[in-house]
């Protein structure tokens, strides 16, 4: 676990410990991006991952990604890592996302059915750096910026103001108790009350207005609205609408007999993941039984990964449920940082989401599962909507953007301040804001060095050497 040798040392002790370290790694430092050398081809390092991913999907992926700058960085975590792994560090560890780029935020249902705001994607985290995950975030906000033609001054106030916002909130939190601490969490309705106060141009009247859409889009996201949007009756049965790509129906996808061994292998994982829930958890998932099945791609990173989802019903057909079982690989950083501790990917993801998350998915546990080709591969399961959704970053203005960094930037703080030692990392970036103003010229820096790696793919499409399918 992430739990640091400091817990056990006085308050004063483990401020010290953040004050040595900023005199042995200076706050200044981390403006630095080494990318020179031996850094590898970012075409190279997409291929690599292709190796292990669904042969048909990978085109979509690099579709996605030649999208623009932003697109790419999104799927390009483990250049990044990487990058990363060349920059300095103070020595504090915690539980990272390993991927905290700004979409990786949003809202979502917490059990007692409060819309909360949190990072919301681990398919990356373990133990490691807490600069890591502020260095991808603020560069997430500076390629945003530059999406959205925002000056580079006004890209820079983005970025000050949300890492300015991650320093202050683990000044807040290395103060307050341990408890309280990991009971902190960020409700939507203070977010939209923060909107509200802020300056009322006609811009920033729309803004709110289309927050607010936003929001109540959310809360309407149910499994019933999911299984609504994406289900039909059929003979008499329930079943996914298909919509290839992104969404195949098992018996449309694969031939009679490896169908039904992979509906098998399914409808095992289903039971058997069962096991890492909680008993009350376990009781409640025994009340629902399998109906449908189907491939589903997801996001940018993780298309040709393999995630399935699974239509359920409990009492009847307008008691739906439907899980996503998605593949769990070993985390980006593992290659640069050290490997996961625990016994599968796919619990790793589950720990971590643990440790970082205020509140999380009362259905999620991992589990491990034979594929049609005969391997053991790691997936993790959890509800497939549930109040999830996000805030419009391609409409916000530079105050709007800045805003929602810093919500973001306050976010991750409370997630590191739950596993690391939040007193020393406190002490570390103490009360200037000498690490903020490095941490925006790093951003800029990786802004310009993703512009390279995105044109590097559109190459790579053009020569024929990748292939790329795009709108989809």
């Amino acid at each position: 676990m992430t739990m640091t040798k400091s817990a056990h040392l006085a308050a004063e002790e483990r401020a010290a410990l953040g004050r040595q370290a900023r005199a042995e790694v200076p706050r200044s430092s981390h403006a630095e991006l080494d990318v020179s050398g031996n850094r590898p081809d970012p075409v190279d390092l997409l291929e690599s991952q292709a190796k292990s991913r669904v042969s048909e999907l990978v085109p979509i992926r690099y579709g996605r990604m030649l999208f623009s700058p932003f697109a790419f960085f999104r799927g390009a975590a483990l250049g990044m890592a990487g990058d990363l792994a060349r920059t300095p560090v103070s020595g504090l560890s915690v539980q990272v996302c390993g991927d905290a780029h700004l979409l990786n935020f949003g809202m979502y249902a917490s059990p007692d059915r409060r819309l909360v705001f949190d990072i919301n994607d681990f398919d990356e985290t373990l133990p490691g750096p807490w600069e890591w995950d502020v260095k991808r975030l603020a560069a997430s906000l500076a390629i945003a910026g530059r999406d959205r033609g925002f000056s580079s001054q006004e890209r820079a106030q983005v970025v000050l103001d949300a890492v300015r916002r991650y320093r202050l909130a683990l000044r807040e939190f290395a103060s307050m108790r341990t408890l309280d601490v990991w009971y902190a969490r960020l409700e939507v309705d203070e977010i939209m009350r923060q909107l509200r106060a802020l300056p009322r141009s006609e811009v920033q009247k729309r803004g709110v207005r289309r927050s607010e859409r936003e929001v109540a889009k959310a809360a309407s996201r149910t499994s019933q609205q999911a299984a609504a949007k994406m289900t039909r009756v059929v003979d008499g049965r329930l079943q996914f609408v298909a919509q290839p790509p992104i969404v195949e129906r098992l018996v449309d996808l694969l031939p009679t007999d490896q169908r039904e061994r992979l509906e098998g292998g399914l409808t095992d994982l289903v039971e058997s993941y069962g096991r890492s829930l909680p008993a009350a958890m376990r009781t409640l998932l025994a009340q629902y039984r399998v109906v449908d099945m189907a491939r589903k791609v997801v996001g940018v990173g993780s298309v040709g990964t393999r995630c399935w989802i699974v239509l359920m019903l409990g009492r009847d057909e307008d008691d739906p449920l439907i899980l996503q079982a998605k593949e769990a690989q070993p985390s980006v950083l593992e290659g640069f940082h050290a490997p996961s501790e625990h016994g599968s990917s796919g619990e790793r993801v589950v720990v971590g989401q643990g440790l970082m998350q205020a509140s999380s998915d009362i259905f999620l546990g991992s589990d491990t599962t034979t594929g049609i080709d005969g391997k053991r591969r790691d997936f993790y399961v959890r509800q497939l909507r549930d109040g999830k959704g996000s805030f419009d970053i391609t409409q916000m203005v530079p105050a709007g953007l800045a805003l929602y960094g810093g919500i973001c930037g306050w976010t991750l703080a409370r997630a590191h301040a739950r596993s690391g030692d939040r007193i020393a990392i406190a002490a570390y970036l103490g009360s200037s804001d000498a690490f903020d103003r490095a941490i925006v010229k790093f951003a800029e820096a990786y802004a310009d060095q993703n512009e390279r790696d995105h044109a590097a793919l559109a190459q790579a499409v053009r020569d024929g050497r990748v292939e790329a399918q795009t709108g989809i």
